[in-house]
Parts: C-alpha cells; sequence; structure tokens
C-alpha cells in the first residue's frame, strides 16, 4: 500500500477526523465557557480584568511614548492587512512552489479565523473597557479581540505552511520566536491601549491558535503523498528545483 492509499484509509481518515474534531471541541469550550462568563458579568473575572486594564493603562499614560508604537502596531496588525500578506504568501507557495493543496488549506483557514472571530464577538455581545480618560477609541464588541484571534491564527498558519521549504533548523527557530512574539506583542498592545480586557486576548489567542491546529490535524493526513519520500530525479543540465511536499 502506497503512503498516500494509507493517509485516504477509514482507519486513518477516522483518527484525523477524531484528532482535528478534539482540537475544535476543546478550542469551542475555551471561547463558549469563558465567553458565557463574561458574558454573564461573574464577578470574580470581571474585578480581576478591570484592575489588570487599569494597571496596564496608566503605565501607558506614565510613559507617553509608548502610544505611538502601540497605536503604530496596532495599525500593523489590522486583520485585513494581515490576511492580505497571509493570501500573498499563499499565492506564492501554490505558484512558486508547487504546494496548491497545502496553500488552499492555508488560505482557507486564515478566512475561517477570521469569520469565526466576527461571529464570536456577535455572539457575546461584550462592551470594551470603559475608562475615565480612554487611551483609545475602538468600535465593535470587545470579545474575544479580532486582532488577537487572528494574529495567533496567522502566525500558526504561516508557521505551518512555510515548514517544509524552511529547512535549517535555526531558521525554523527564527520562525517561531518572531510568529511567538507577534502575537504577544500584538495581545498586549490591546490591553496596554485599553481597548481590551486580558480575558479577550487570551481567548482570543487560544481561538486563533486552537482552530489553526485543528485545521492542521484535518489536512495533514489527508493531504496527498509527501515528495521527500520519492526525490523527483533532476533535470540534466544542474538546475535545482524544490521538491513539491505534495502532488497537484
Amino acid at each position: 500500500m502506497t503512503s498516500t492509499e494509507a493517509a485516504g484509509s477509514p482507519r486513518s481518515r477516522a483518527r484525523r477526523l477524531l484528532r482535528a474534531g478534539l482540537y475544535a471541541v476543546l478550542t469551542a469550550a475555551v471561547l463558549v465557557g469563558v465567553g458565557l462568563l463574561v458574558r454573564g458579568t461573574w464577578s470574580p473575572l470581571v474585578d480581576l480584568d478591570e484592575s489588570i486594564v487599569r494597571r496596564l493603562t496608566e503605565v501607558t499614560r506614565e510613559h507617553p511614548g509608548l502610544r505611538r508604537p502601540l497605536l503604530a502596531w496596532q495599525s500593523l496588525t489590522q486583520p485585513l492587512g494581515l490576511h492580505l500578506v497571509g493570501t500573498a504568501v499563499c499565492l506564492w507557495v501554490w505558484l512558486a512552489r508547487g504546494l496548491r493543496t497545502r496553500a488552499w488549506w492555508a488560505f482557507a483557514t486564515l478566512m475561517l479565523a477570521w469569520i469565526l472571530g466576527l461571529t464570536a464577538k456577535g455572539l457575546f455581545q461584550r462592551a470594551r473597557p470603559v475608562l475615565p480618560d480612554p487611551l483609545e477609541q475602538a468600535p465593535g464588541y470587545s470579545f474575544p479581540s479580532g486582532h488577537a484571534v487572528n494574529s495567533a491564527a496567522w502566525v500558526c498558519v504561516l508557521v505551518l505552511l512555510l515548514w517544509p521549504l524552511v529547512r535549517r533548523p535555526l531558521a525554523r527557530s527564527a520562525l517561531v520566536v518572531a510568529g511567538a512574539a507577534v502575537v504577544g506583542l500584538t495581545a498586549l498592545d490591546r490591553v496596554l491601549l485599553g481597548v481590551h480586557y486580558p480575558t479577550d486576548v487570551t481567548v482570543g489567542v487560544a481561538t486563533g491558535a486552537g482552530l489553526a491546529l485543528a485545521s492542521y490535524a484535518g489536512y495533514r493526513g489527508w493531504s496527498p503523498r509527501d515528495a521527500s519520500a520519492s526525490p523527483a530525479p533532476q533535470p540534466a543540465g544542474g538546475t535545482h528545483r524544490a521538491v513539491p511536499e505534495e502532488s497537484r
């Protein structure tokens, strides 16, 4: 039996879907569980949220030079901008590197994360923090943070998308560290500006990352054969082309 046939066998398919479903259920449990607590204004969580927002926004006020870079980072990590960059990377991976199904998986997951974040906001309808001297105004609801959901999904998807193309361990480590920094800075930015509570960004990150991992768990075993198991012959002229990880 070939690797492609094994990946498509009923037993393999069931295991793949079970893993994906488990990750999806855990992600939904965190999102819905915390969402119901904040929607029901559970005092211990709400009081903790408000206390942290007040303290962190005071830090921003005490250091006026922070506000401009925080606003710049807010603009840089807008979901629309992230997804335009993500779409461009997906196109490059498809057209330049031949990984068509991997690129489509990545694009579909990014769009799903965007839709899920917007849907969750409308479902829980949590008001944004109310501060006596607001640093920034943001439209819409607060839970979960759209910046956090989309940045976490964006980072996870792009790291997984580019992983087979980044061969060197040091480069892979740099990719992961840079991605984690983007997510962490985005989450902190939202609270330092006073436009989100800590639970908004924490659950947002968990939702975006969980969705990406659930999606990848379902995609990984389904994707066509890994070409690394059967490298394609090189042209006689010595020109080297990257071997696609999957068939088209």
